[in-house]
């Protein structure tokens, strides 16, 4: 796309805008009064208003848009929102949300506790923030009043992490008034794969006057779809046996300078034991499972004060993966591990609302509880990992000696990581607004909020027992112990009192262990102000928040080289990460703190009633972190790795407009943009640098971009509503920060689509004394890439796809049948190529089902 979107913008505007004014007023002179489309309630700047009024780029997406969508998980409703991306496709509860093309690489899973970039799209239940690195809290959507999606930095209300934009998930409140239950209940069918099923239930009860009680309970069972294919590896495919100019297989060939340590080494007396999967063979292995509950009552103290209070638990659990190899056929991948999750969360949240001194007061917290246990196969890390033959071949392989061809046997190259992930989140907000009606209004407050992270991730290479060490008789390595555990080593290598969840020994062929843990503390306060300069027809909005963050990282990245054939832990290899960031050892850093002021400035015109024109300047940041590899350097001298990466920040200038038009049937809302990222934070990893995933401030970069939805309601065709959005976007790398070719001026950011859109229409009409509709849906994206960094990246295919309900009401129940991916499109909804293999995530095959709810 050429680098004029802000030319093409001004003419999309003019297009959609300025030709509905004259004819809008055309049919309000004619005395047209039905109020065909309705605009939701939302609370994007922290008031009660209607979306249409709300002077932000906001796509709310009610209860009965939800439930005619069908949206359950975190990818249903990604994929209705033109814009919204997710990186990483490790599967539910393993992806990362990008919003207008903001996205340079997606952590790891292996890695994200202590290597993952904070996440730049804050996540919200309810009034809780509550992104992870790498790990996208993934709330079945069950009982929703809408869900919210602010487009753009909203950081002086959101705070960090809403540096591109924000996602609220809004659950239903307890009623007062009346008694409502409901059961919903579908089944679906998978062409090639197994079958789902689901129920969800829910009760309201008021059990007084000013006392009520809200409960839903849900259970998803969804079927799998991806097949574990026959295979078998070798450690001769190995990166240190790999020859300069060898094609990768995302196109980039190896460099001189990355070509292996025994490039060209005579291999043929080496016995390569293979790794086959054999056992692990199975069709749909990637099933999924969904249980849980929200518990919530509401007390009315009196006419001024309300208590909200929540409580709500889920238990996920996957088997599988959830990405393919397009080296194979569709929906396949070859595995030799087991790859399985247990992600589980508890969430308690309090809201009281009330009146002070003529002002409405809230304070709201909440305290979040995750835990995940995951098994990840590790095989792929044997094509970039140069060292990973030292552990799983005998030492005459790895280092025979000088003149000495390799000899000896590499073991099965079969690896896993077992993952054990804790998260403890509490935050506490507390605000105050002044009366919408004023000339002048305000909202202002404070935040606080305490994240702890424990994870605790082990390497286990099965062959390291077998291996035969220098002497050619002593089999494995030595026991290993936390670097930061002096009570068995003493302080020897690198060793020194510090943090640790599990005192030694590690599991026999647990070769690395990192035992992280990370703390991040935020404070802000914040702090917006409005002023009608035209009552009712201009207003002009200023905001800002001073903010103080602190991210600390405590633990261990262990390593057993050097315990080769040995009795005793060296520990002369890994990081004492306590040591290395205590403010007194080799890096002098302690933590990574920063502070600052972000702004925001909004001018809003009212042209006319149902006509919204809104120009903004806003601005977001991110937190910093650390390095456990810093102060590695390139062999050339001309780089080192930082041990603090510095905050990246979002410049955001935009022009938007709301209108509703032809007596509300007709309802055009869209924004063009341009926003400079400064310093941006990136994931790297380059084995020509240091054997482990660091980051670094890498490039700055500018993003361009259009982006519209409608929704129409003829007057002409009485039950008819059709309805689309659509972006325009155009990214890319204009500066890089560090000494590399991996990372290249004018490449696009990652997850970034130039185009995305999507259009529905439901029909419906009286059958007799059933109510029938239809609602055929088509969505498209183009083309976008997996990362900024030239090796680490693979290029996303542009993808359609289509989908067909239908179904019939009467009373209190409704009927549903539908089919999505009506042409079993393997639509390329994201990817990576952490390990030199690329891994794409499909969208699921052709699912026919159907659908019951009953109201009571």
């Amino acid at each position: 796309m050429a680098r004029n979107l802000s030319g093409a913008s001004l003419i999309v505007i003019a297009s959609l805008i300025l030709p509905s004014q004259s004819l809008a007023q055309e049919n309000q002179s004619e005395g047209v009064s039905e109020k065909r489309l309705q605009s939701i309630v939302i609370t994007a700047t922290k008031r009660d208003e209607s979306a249409q009024d709300v002077p932000i780029a906001v796509n709310a997406i009610g209860a009965e848009d939800l439930d005619q969508l069908n949206v359950s998980v975190f990818t249903d409703y990604l994929t209705q929102l033109p814009g919204v991306t997710a990186g990483g496709g490790g599967g539910p509860g393993q992806s990362t949300i990008y919003i207008r093309g903001v996205a340079s690489t997606t952590p790891a899973t292996t890695t994200a506790g202590v290597a993952g970039l904070s996440p730049n799209v804050a996540f919200y239940l309810d009034e809780q923030p509550l992104a992870q690195p790498g790990r996208n809290l993934d709330v079945y959507a069950a009982d929703l009043e809408r869900i919210e999606v602010l487009s753009g930095p909203q950081g002086t209300l959101f705070g960090a992490s809403s540096q591109a934009g924000t996602v609220r998930l809004i659950t239903n409140k307890p009623n007062l008034d009346e008694f409502q239950a409901n059961v919903r209940f579908g089944t679906a069918f998978t062409e090639s794969g197994d079958p789902s099923h689901n129920l969800e239930a829910m009760i309201n009860v008021p059990v007084t006057s000013n006392f009520a009680v809200r409960g839903v309970m849900y259970t998803d069972s969804q079927g799998g779809y991806i097949d574990n294919v026959p295979g078998s590896i070798t450690a001769e495919d190995s990166a240190r046996f790999r020859a300069e100019g060898t094609m990768r297989d995302n196109g980039v060939a190896v460099e001189p300078f990355r070509a292996g340590f025994q490039a060209g080494a005579d291999l043929s007396n080496v016995d390569f034991k293979a790794a086959n999967n054999q056992n692990l063979v199975e069709k749909n292995f990637n099933d999924t499972v969904y249980t849980g509950f929200r518990l919530s009552s509401v007390y009315q103290i009196n006419d001024e004060w309300k208590l909200t209070t929540a409580l709500a638990q889920q238990q996920l659990d996957t088997e599988g993966v959830f990405f393919s190899d397009p080296d194979l056929d569709d929906w396949e991948i070859q595995r030799y591990s087991e790859d399985d999750t247990k992600d589980s969360y508890t969430n308690v949240s309090w809201t009281l609302e009330g009146e002070v001194g003529g002002l409405e007061a809230v304070y709201t917290g909440a305290f979040t509880d995750r835990e995940t246990d995951q098994t990840v196969d590790y095989t792929d890390y044997l094509f970039i990992g140069q060292y990973l033959p030292y552990y799983i071949c005998d030492a005459s392989v790895t280092y025979p000696g000088a003149g000495t061809d390799p000899s000896g046997t590499c073991y099965a190259p079969d690896q896993k990581v077992d993952i054990s992930n804790k998260l403890k989140v509490q935050t506490h907000e507390l605000r105050f607004n002044t009366p919408a009606e004023h000339r002048v209004r305000a909202t202002f407050g404070g935040f606080y909020s305490d994240l702890e992270l424990k994870e605790k991730n082990d390497f286990i290479y099965a062959g390291s027992t077998e291996v035969l060490g220098f002497d050619g008789v002593t089999k494995g390595f030595a026991p290993n112990y936390p670097l930061t555990n002096t009570e068995v080593t003493g302080e020897v290598g690198s060793a020194s009192p510090g943090y640790y969840s599990d005192a030694g020994p590690f599991y026999a062929p647990t070769i690395f262990r990192n035992d992280i843990l990370r703390t991040d503390k935020q404070m802000g306060l914040f702090g917006e102000l409005a002023y009608d300069i035209v009552p009712e027809v201009f207003t002009l909005t200023v905001g800002a928040r001073a903010y103080d963050i602190e991210v600390d990282f405590e633990g261990s990245a262990n390593s057993s080289f050097f315990n080769l054939g040995s009795s005793t832990d060296a520990q002369r290899a890994g990081t004492n990460i306590s040591a290395q960031f205590s403010g007194e050892g080799s890096s002098t850093v302690d933590k990574a703190a920063t502070d600052g002021v972000i702004f925001k400035v909004t001018a809003d015109w009212k042209p006319m009633d149902d006509v919204l024109l809104f120009a903004t300047y806003s601005e977001g940041f991110r937190p910093g972190l650390l390095n456990r590899p810093g102060g590695a350097s390139n062999a050339a001298g001309t780089y080192t790795v930082p041990f603090a990466v510095d905050t990246d920040d979002v410049q955001n200038y935009e022009i938007g407009w709301k209108t509703m038009l032809f007596d509300s049937s007709l309802r055009i809302n869209g924004s063009a943009f341009m926003i400079e990222i400064e310093n941006m934070q990136t994931t790297i990893f380059d084995p020509n640098i240091t054997n482990l995933f660091f980051s670094d401030n890498a490039a700055n970069a500018e993003i361009m971009g259009v982006e519209a939805d409608f929704d129409w309601a003829p007057d002409a065709i009485d039950g008819l509503t059709i309805s689309g959005a659509v972006s325009l976007l155009d990214t890319e790398v204009t500066e890089v920060l560090v000494p590399t070719d991996d990372v290249l001026v004018g490449s696009p950011l990652s997850f970034a689509p130039e185009f995305q859109g999507n259009l529905r229409a439901r029909y419906e009409w009286d059958m007799g004394e059933y109510r029938a509709h239809i609602m055929p849906q088509i969505v498209h994206s183009g083309e976008s890439y997996t990362d900024i960094i030239e090796i680490n990246k693979i290029q996303l295919e542009s993808w359609t796809t289509a989908a067909l309900s239908a179904g019939i009401a009467k009373d209190n129940w409704r009927m549903e049948a539908y089919v999505d991916n009506l042409t079993n499109e393997a639509a390329q909804y994201s990817g990576n190529f952490t390990y030199d293999r690329s891994r794409v995530s499909l969208a699921r095959p052709r699912t026919v089902g159907v659908r019951v709810g009953v109201d009571f």
